[in-house]
């Protein structure tokens, strides 16, 4: 199996065992799908419901109806089989992107080290060329993503580099 970091127990929610996580994963509809498995330290676990609260990610687990029944998942990281959540092409994961190669318009060559959060809403990718350049994820910067040729075109402005 493939794991993916989608989020962590960050607490209980309620009496009837109902777990809060915190989770920044992009693909959240497919993750975080009723019926489907999640992985806390290397165990299954059947999703029984989901829903958004603020900014966390509300789930209960089947065969655990009661806070006590949950309190040992407070911290734990939560996984998710790669292959489960069927993405579709075009669809990338952060992850993969990482030592993807990064090509600009005057032929400069980098590579993608590092992919975090600037701010909660601004993603960027931490490129080495000749020297270090962040490019925010989101930016007009970014021409073309190729999953299969594993390279992203960019389109960096005069001085970066």
């Amino acid at each position: 199996m493939n794991n993916v970091y989608i989020g962590k127990v960050v607490n209980t929610h309620g009496i009837k065992g109902e777990i809060r996580l915190l989770s920044d994963f992009l693909y959240k509809e497919k993750a975080f799908l009723v019926g489907s498995l999640i992985i806390i330290d290397d165990k299954e676990y059947k999703i029984l419901s989901y829903r958004k609260h603020k900014e966390f990610d509300m789930i209960t687990l089947e065969g655990y109806s009661n806070i006590n029944d949950v309190l040992f998942l407070k911290g734990k990281k939560v996984y998710k089989d790669k292959e489960a959540l069927n993405l579709k092409e075009g669809e990338i994961l952060d992850s993969d992107l990482i030592h993807f190669k990064v090509i600009d318009k005057n032929k400069n060559c980098g590579i993608i080290k590092e992919i975090f959060y600037a701010s909660p809403t601004n993603k960027v990718i931490r490129v080495v060329f000749a020297s270090e350049v962040l490019i925010p994820l989101s930016s007009p910067m970014i021409k073309k993503i190729d999953p299969k040729k594993k390279e992203i075109e960019v389109d960096l402005i005069k001085g970066m580099i």
